[in-house]
């Protein structure tokens, strides 16, 4: 009997490290997937503030809660299950499928940027006309379903990067890793979101506080926000193309059409050794660089294209 229970005691630890080393593996998988998924990230957290522009205050918060709701159906309910059988029964589509949401990214980007530039902001911003008289419950109920559109397209940008990233692992390690990636993106953005469009509110509360220091704090805080929103939007342009680039680059070095990526990449290492003071990031800026100077024109490309066949 004690012989019996010695052996079961060391079968319950072996189970135990295993299921730790599991989940070790889970966790680092989770973390490098949504480090390279960060573009995309930088990119949703960017677009959603706009979509509560103009509602009362106390109806913002209740809006990013619809959206993040509706975020996280389309990561855990539309994208993970049709990841896990692209994984399953056509791994082959994964870079090809990222790579038209890389081309996608270029678009919408290039797209506002021509907008921009342009001065066409309402467009830029792909506002729908407001119908006259339209019931606030109807505006924002609008408003909900095009975020939520919105992120199902980024959701799949970010669903896909994580998959590519752990291709190689079990189809249970993969739904862990795509559903902890998911929950955490989705908290983390709109987490970040909530934080942005409040911003201006809790500055204007510290801006009646008897203490000078913390006034001054928040007039800071209410004038600045508008600086932030505006500053987010060129950000959110700027991770759409550089993402979308880079997605399209390391697909094409994939497919074995080389030597652009490994331009950019022997750019990059360049950069790092004439800079080794800041060696790492003057190797990530010129892959971002070239990848959105990539990025840029493939945008500008399908832009033309769409244009001259509306013609």
């Amino acid at each position: 009997m004690p012989t019996g229970l010695v052996a079961l005691l060391d079968d319950v630890a072996g189970i135990a490290k295993l299921a730790a080393a599991s989940l070790d593996d889970v966790s680092a998988a989770a973390g490098r997937a949504g480090t390279k998924a960060a573009g995309v990230v930088i990119d949703d957290t960017a677009v959603t503030p706009r979509y509560v522009v103009g509602f009362s205050p106390d109806r913002e918060l209740p809006i990013i809660g619809k959206i993040a709701l509706g975020s996280v159906r389309n990561k855990l309910l539309i994208l993970l299950p049709a990841a896990l059988l692209l994984s399953a029964f056509a791994e082959w589509a994964i870079t090809p499928l990222l790579m038209l949401g890389g081309a996608y990214l270029c678009f919408e980007g290039a797209e506002k940027l021509v907008h921009s530039l342009g001065g066409h902001h309402d467009e830029a911003d792909g506002e729908e006309a407001v119908p006259a008289f339209e019931e606030p419950a109807a505006i924002e109920a609008r408003k909900v379903s095009g975020a939520v559109r919105t992120d199902l397209i980024l959701s799949a940008e970010i669903m896909a990067i994580a998959l590519a990233d752990v291709a190689e692992k079990s189809l249970a390690t993969q739904a862990i890793v795509l559903a902890v990636v998911a929950l955490l993106v989705t908290a983390g953005v709109y987490g970040v979101v909530g934080l942005i469009v409040k911003m201006d509110d809790i500055g204007l509360h510290l801006s009646r506080r008897d203490n000078g220091l913390v006034r001054a704090v928040g007039r800071g805080l209410v004038k600045g926000m508008p600086v932030v929103l505006r500053a987010l939007a060129t950000i959110g342009i700027a991770a759409m193309i550089w993402v979308g680039g880079g997605i399209i680059v390391h697909g094409l070095e994939h497919f074995g059409l080389t030597p652009l990526p490994h331009l950019i990449h022997d750019a990059a290492e360049a950069a790092a050794h004439a800079l080794p003071a800041i060696g790492g990031f003057a190797s990530w800026f010129v892959q971002a660089l070239g990848s959105g100077i990539f990025g840029v024109a493939i945008g500008a490309l399908i832009v033309g294209g769409l244009k001259l066949v509306k013609r």
